[in-house]
């Protein structure tokens, strides 16, 4: 596949990166030479200076046969003009864009983004995709990951171990055995710096972090299993008041009636726009980085803050302030991929990098084959794809314990209309089921055949 990418910052890198690992041609648009440079220097992509809006970079870049363009620039309006272009002098069949002000992405305004007025096939709002993800976040206290599948049938949860957790040192086998009724299977491992997918005779340790597919009904019973007895909060602490803290708020008003609620905002006037619009919210106008202003805000007694500024280190200094003052856990919004390797270390329970949220939803729909969903975990060390089993595909139609997966997957959940089955070797799959597989980096493209109609690639 020929994609163009346009914008070099962290999502486009990233963007890149993943399509250059998996064989595609890959050209990337940016106005700095110097990140122009250091792309070129690190990926195996054609890097290219030029304004990712004009005809002829993207003439340069080959939008005349490229069969997508992915338009990620900071600028909304680059963005959207890229596609324009792409679209009526190059005829590029799928484009998509980061829109980031709501001013365009408003259910008003619908109407724009067709193919008569803007047409762009896919929209990504970063921030509501970060906002998305912190509330899953919220609703399993304990777990520094958790994405739904299946229209929320299905949880892909990630937990840290530690040495409470009573079935550590126990071989993966035997959780069957001991939980026959729990649908639960623990689907991967990052230990010492690499994701690994267990078999049956392995064993978790203290210190691993391990992602575990559940039956969403499952999930309150399994995460006592894995050492985690956190209670939802009913006091929570928001810092940052901008598109993604606002978008939060309103949530928890709508969907978790019984928390008590404050927002600390530095921005006068953004603090009393959003004390108009929030109504259960209290609103503190002040810097979080003022002791005394989390003492006003409770944060003593809170359960959870969630930090959300736009600058990772008032982030950091505001969640370990607070957690000073006897804050339980800290949800902290990360920009800089070196600071999400750290401040775990530090304390910080949850690290939400926006990148990884907005680069997961691009990725689904780049994917080909019959993908409903995907989320990629550990920059992409492993994905985890729901799709549809069709009928020509190897895992239809036999027990699983005559399937040779690829090396590197695993079967998480298979969803059969309304019930959710952990596999077992007797599982059949069958055709129109909802399979949710993980896959290691280097066997993405061969689940993407999975959920495809051809089987050549086998």
């Amino acid at each position: 596949m020929k994609v163009i990418v346009c914008g070099a910052g962290q999502v486009g890198s990233n963007i890149a990166r993943q399509l250059a690992r998996e064989n595609n041609d890959v050209t990337l648009i940016d106005q700095s030479s110097e990140l122009v440079r250091k792309i070129g220097d690190e990926l195996d992509v054609r890097a290219m200076v030029g304004h990712a809006s004009h005809p002829d970079a993207l003439e340069r870049a080959g939008a005349y046969d490229a069969d997508m363009i992915i338009a990620v620039t900071y600028s909304d309006e680059v963005n959207m003009v890229a596609c324009q272009i792409a679209h009526s002098i190059f005829n590029i069949p799928k484009k998509i864009a980061r829109i980031r002000s709501h001013q365009y992405t408003d259910p008003l305004w619908a109407h724009l983004f067709s193919r008569e007025n803007l047409p762009i096939d896919v929209i990504i709002s970063p921030e509501d995709e970060v906002a998305h993800a912190i509330e899953r976040r919220l609703k399993v206290p304990g777990a520094f990951d958790t994405v739904s599948f299946a229209d929320g049938k299905v949880q892909v949860i990630g937990v840290r171990l530690d040495e409470s957790c009573p079935i550590v040192n126990t071989p993966l086998k035997q959780l069957t055995e001991l939980f026959p009724d729990l649908n639960v299977v623990v689907v991967a491992i990052y230990r010492d710096g690499k994701m690994i997918v267990p078999s049956s005779d392995d064993q978790m340790f203290p210190g691993d972090e391990i992602y575990f597919a559940a039956d969403s009904a499952h999930v309150a019973r399994a995460m006592p299993l894995f050492g985690h007895e956190e209670q939802e909060a009913r006091s929570i602490v928001i810092v940052g008041g901008g598109n993604i803290g606002f978008h939060l708020a309103q949530f928890i008003e709508e969907n978790m009636r019984k928390v008590s609620l404050k927002l600390i905002e530095h921005n006068r006037e953004r603090a009393e726009k959003i004390t108009d619009e929030l109504h259960r919210t209290v609103v503190l106008h002040g810097s979080a980085l003022d002791p005394e202003l989390l003492q006003e805000a409770n944060a003593a007694q809170a359960e959870t803050i969630v930090a959300l500024t736009n600058d990772d280190q008032v982030n950091i200094i505001a969640s370990l302030l607070a957690k000073g003052q006897g804050t339980e856990t800290a949800v902290t919004l990360i920009n800089n991929p070196v600071f999400g390797n750290l401040v775990t270390t530090l304390g910080i329970e949850v690290v939400v990098d926006p990148r990884a949220t907005t680069v997961s939803e691009i990725l689904r729909h780049i994917r080909r084959g019959r993908i409903r969903g995907l989320h990629s975990f550990r920059d992409g060390a492993a994905e985890v794809v729901e799709g549809d089993a069709l009928e020509t595909s190897l895992l239809v139609g036999k027990p699983l314990r005559d399937i040779k997966l690829p090396h590197g997957t695993i079967i998480g959940a298979v969803i059969k209309g309304e019930t959710v089955e952990i596999p077992r070797g007797d599982s059949i799959i069958h055709a129109d089921d909802r399979v949710v597989i993980l896959s290691l980096q280097g066997s993405v493209q061969k689940v993407e055949e999975m959920f495809s109609v051809g089987l050549e690639f086998f």
